[in-house]
């Protein structure tokens, strides 16, 4: 009940996405989060720990992570918060706007927070920087400088992707196999020659699917969690009705040799988590994954594909760009948002927390000491 009665009302708000619902929020749960859930009426601003007491219309609303970091001694109220891709609402709504933000700087000085984290979904801008398709969206620039105003300081600790490449499920398919780079297409058409399966995972399947995300980060150099937190989110989430995930595997001779995690969302589709094997990766399985998530997609009624992440730095120097030329050419379109931005109701605190902690958990670490500083995590 209190799943679909949040997720339901956060539909209706513009940029809904899948890390603002209540599935995200357990998630959490599980992992010493408190999930709260704030929203705002003509003239009521309310959080809750409770969603099912939410009926009204609402004109903003965002889930609120909230953890506390010192739980003894004087600082013992001490927290962070953190609105993954929130608040949602019309940023360009000035009044609107500039209520949320006063109500969120008093809500984090009223919970005694180090800061407040948030990066909703607010466009700066569309295309590579400096590139022939590069426009600058004015709104999401006056909602940067209003936050800098308001003392929001850009955050070292950036936890979701700031920049995405989405790509549009309206044309056909046709058009869409047309919009593609031609290397792409062939990869595409390869895969389907070469004798490439696919189908959608279950439940049984994810102990597998974690043994091969845990092969390609090896592989690939990037870090991973342990094998109890994916094992939560996508039994979360395939559990549910709305939002919902699946795994769509590619085999080849019914030995599973790549796959996808694709999370679906008030018309929206995320590619979130992708693995695979060295055995046949010449036959191009992860082209053919991509493009049945798209017509898979299309078929739900999505009308946006998001690729999740795209680099910082549109250059061979980001650690993302050999990824995002796999998704260039699939037909996207780059899109820069706002990135996470905190407010710190005490400076000091926040650079206790964000600089002086880490120096001295690093003297500790170098000493042999276990000790560490709490993460947010991402997706």
């Amino acid at each position: 009940m209190e799943s679909s009665n949040w997720n339901l009302l956060i539909s209706k708000l513009p940029n809904p996405h899948f890390l603002q619902t209540y599935e995200w929020g357990q998630v959490k749960a599980k992992y010493g989060w408190s999930p709260l859930y704030a929203v705002w009426t003509k003239d009521k601003f309310l959080v809750t720990d409770d969603c099912s007491l939410l009926t009204d219309d609402y004109l903003a609303a965002a889930l609120i992570l909230k953890r506390q970091v010192i739980s003894n001694g004087f600082a013992a109220r001490l927290s962070i918060l953190y609105s993954p891709k929130g608040p949602l609402l019309d940023w360009a709504n000035v009044s609107l706007q500039n209520r949320v933000l006063n109500d969120l700087q008093s809500f984090a000085k009223r919970q005694g927070a180090i800061f407040l984290k948030m990066d909703p979904d607010v466009v700066l801008g569309t295309g590579v920087p400096g590139g022939e398709e590069d426009v600058l969206d004015n709104g999401g620039q006056a909602v940067m400088s209003e936050l800098k105003r308001r003392g929001w300081e850009y955050a070292s600790d950036q936890i979701q992707f700031k920049n995405t490449v989405l790509v549009d499920l309206n044309p056909s398919e046709e058009e869409m196999l047309a919009r593609m780079k031609q290397k792409t297409r062939y990869n595409i058409r390869l895969a389907e020659k070469k004798g490439i399966s696919l189908r959608v995972g279950t439940l049984a399947d994810l102990g597998m699917l974690y043994k091969m995300y845990a092969e390609t980060s090896v592989r690939d150099g990037f870090v991973i969690r342990d094998e109890g937190y994916y094992k939560t989110v996508w039994t979360l989430f395939m559990n549910s009705n709305e939002p919902t995930c699946e795994p769509l595997i590619a085999e080849v001779d019914g030995e599973p040799v790549a796959a996808i995690f694709v999370f679906y969302f008030a018309g929206r589709a995320y590619y979130v988590y992708g693995m695979s094997r060295d055995l046949h990766r010449e036959k191009m399985p992860t082209y053919l994954l991509q493009w049945e998530a798209m017509k898979r997609a299309k078929v739900k009624g999505c009308t946006v594909y998001d690729l999740w992440g795209a680099p910082e730095v549109f250059d061979e120097s980001d650690s993302l760009w050999g990824v995002y030329r796999f998704k260039e050419g699939l037909g996207g379109k780059v899109v820069r948002t706002l990135g996470a931005w905190d407010f710190a109701p005490s400076p000091l605190w926040y650079k206790m927390y964000s600089e002086i902690i880490p120096r001295v958990l690093d003297v500790m670490r170098s000493r042999g000491k276990s000790k560490t500083k709490q993460s947010l995590g991402g997706a």
